[in-house]
Parts: structure tokens; sequence; C-alpha cells
């Protein structure tokens, strides 16, 4: 070691250099959606080559007769906000193959990529402007209150290889669980019952039951009280 930074025989502390904690962060969130294989050879070239992108052997679900149909109901009656009646969506969504709760209220201006990938329990709330590109499929327990322009990804590629591969994870929701807004929930990610996630949080990483977390990537920050407050009247 140097000899700078030293007083006599006691070392100075190290300082951190700006931004490499927080671009270690970054890469590891992206590499947790991404299959490992061989190592990426730097250059000044682009390393992916889009033109040989195949997703042929992702299988939606439904054929394009159902999937155009339901592009257009959706653009209508979900994303324009012209119809407030949570009755109408979610009978709309179990048309389309979707397993809905009772009481499950819904915001206007909500996506949802697949309906038939979508499974919803009872009294929940999905808020404003949420996103669901569930092209796996995503299950949400019962009571969650899932805030506004939260965004469920499910569907990534795999930076490591030229032909950028699709990948797709389900994510899972427990019950309880509240989603704070603009939080981001990445394909394989289970959110355990009780959880909170704060919001502008990106959650790449299970959250256990009754855990706190927040940040990018989130990070247990607390926990939720086990035993609620009785409402009063």
């Amino acid at each position: 070691m140097s000899s700078k930074g030293m007083s006599g025989s006691t070392a100075q502390p190290l300082k951190r250099v700006p931004g490499s904690y927080e671009a270690q962060e970054a890469r590891e969130m992206l590499d947790s959606t991404a299959e490992h294989s061989e190592s990426v050879v730097r250059s000044d070239k682009p390393f992916v080559d889009l033109s040989t992108f195949d997703n042929s052997d992702y299988n939606p679900g439904r054929g394009l007769f159902v999937r155009t149909a339901w592009y257009f109901l959706s653009l209508l009656i979900f994303e324009s906000g012209w119809f407030p009646v949570s009755r109408i969506k979610t009978s709309l969504l179990r048309w389309f193959g979707a397993c809905i709760g009772e009481g499950v209220v819904i915001k206007p201006h909500v996506r949802i990529k697949y309906p038939w990938r979508l499974t919803i329990g009872n009294h929940c709330w999905i808020g404003q402007d949420v996103w669901i590109d569930n092209i796996e499929n995503v299950k949400i327990g019962s009571h969650v209150c899932v805030s506004q322009l939260v965004y469920f990804c499910t569907g990534s590629h795999d930076h490591r290889k030229q032909s950028f591969d699709l990948i797709a994870k389900p994510i899972e929701i427990g019950s309880g669980v509240w989603l704070g807004a603009r939080a981001m929930l990445l394909g394989g990610v289970s959110i355990g019952a009780n959880a909170i996630v704060a919001a502008g949080s990106v959650v790449n990483r299970a959250v256990g039951d009754n855990e706190f977390v927040g940040g990018v990537p989130a990070k247990v920050i607390g926990q939720r009280d086990s035993a609620p407050t009785q409402a009063t009247h």
C-alpha cells in the first residue's frame, strides 16, 4: 500500500468513489433478470443484434383474434377512463379469463396485458395508471392496495446474449400487501403477506411477510406491525 493517505502508523479512512456503490447495485439489479452465459466482449460496436431476436417459442396463451379483441376493448373501457364503474371492468376481465374476487375496485387508465394470466383476490384496490404487463402470470392476493402508477414487469431480456432473448417470469403478491405509488416489480419476485413496498421502489428480489422495503433496488427498512390497530367508528 502506498504511503500516501497515511499519518504516522494510523491509516486514514478510505474515501468511497462517488457513484461506485450505486453503479454496482444497478449492475446487480440488471443481472438478476438475465440468464448467465459467456462473458461479454467489450467493443464499440453494438453487442446486441436486434435483427436476430426471435420469440417464436413464447406462447401468449390466446390466439390472435382474442388478443386483438382484448386490445381494443382495453383501450375503450380500461385505458380511456370513460367507464369508471369497477363492476363493468371486473366482468369484462372474467369474460377474458381472469380470476377476479369480490369487491375489487379498478380505477381509470389501468393497463392489463393479458387478462387470462391475471388472478386478483377479494377486496383489492387497483390504482389509477397501474400497468400490469403480464406476459407471464400475475397473482394478487386479497385486501391488496396497488397504488397509482405501479408497474408489474414480468418481461425482460437477456442482455448477455446477442439475440437479446426474451425472459418471462411470474409475479406473486401476498394478501394484505400495500404497493406504494410508482413502485416497480420485476419478473420472478414474490411479495410476502402484509408487506409494504415504499413509493418509487424497484423490487428485484423476494420480500418476506410483514417486511417494509424501499429504495432502488428495494431493501428491508423495517417491519410492519403484526397486530393491526382496530378500526374506530
